[in-house]
């Protein structure tokens, strides 16, 4: 028998996505219900540490890069290759449709996105990153890190993903996230340890993991 979802509910959010929700809670409509606004509350709690490990990536890629190539703009000379230029391209263009003057480097650093970021670090085949950029300058960025560049990338990439989740509200209640949320903070860490420690004591995720069940019972009302 399928759960049967309010109305308006089905209208709002779509049956099919709601279906997703409804198999995972073996067609409980409540359940289905209640397990749907505990993802968008578990998500929300996740939008501060996952920010501030993408800022704190950014600034310290940004700080040494800038720092190596004597210029803000380091990405005129770094040697990027062409997905990164085309990147680059595309920040550029949407900062200049939003300002009425010539974009900066730090609008156009802000504008770059976390997939842009967790590129220089990337380990795919034909890439040169290694060589030209993890080696002179980029592992400089994270000085409590001594493992392996790829397993720093294959780390971030899992999070990035994580975030384009949560970012276009899909499902995450299926994952680790009681991994996926030490993986943020053993990530942020490897760049500044004062940064995650002082991000972990406003971090509400524990929390949030914790009362699923209540929640999803019905025992706790959903909060977002």
């Amino acid at each position: 028998m399928s759960a049967t979802f309010s109305p308006w509910m089905r209208k709002a959010f779509s049956t099919p996505r709601l279906n997703a929700y409804a198999v995972a809670a073996g067609q409980d409509a409540g359940h289905a219900q209640r397990l749907y606004w505990w993802n968008i509350e578990i998500s929300g709690a996740f939008y501060g540490p996952l920010h501030c490990l993408e800022v704190a990536l950014r600034n310290a890629l940004h700080d040494v890069l800038r720092s190596k190539y004597a210029r803000d703009d380091w990405w005129i000379v770094a040697p990027l290759q062409a997905h990164g230029v085309a990147l680059v391209g595309e920040a550029r263009s949407k900062c200049v449709r939003r300002r009425s003057g010539p974009p900066t480097a730090d609008d156009i650093v802000a504008e770059l996105s976390f997939g842009f970021w967790i590129s220089l670090l990337s380990n795919n085949r034909g890439s040169q990153y290694d060589r030209r950029l993890w080696v002179p300058v980029l592992h400089q960025a994270f000085p409590h890190y001594h493992g392996r560049r790829r397993d720093l990338h294959e780390n971030l990439e899992t999070m990035r993903l994580l975030r384009n989740r949560i970012m276009h509200h899909e499902p995450i209640h299926h994952r680790d996230l009681a991994t996926d949320h030490r993986k943020i903070y053993r990530l942020l860490g490897f760049i500044d340890p004062v940064a995650a420690k002082e991000a972990f004591v406003l971090d509400r995720v524990p929390e949030v993991l914790g009362y699923r069940r209540a929640v999803c019972d019905g025992t706790r009302p959903p909060r977002f």
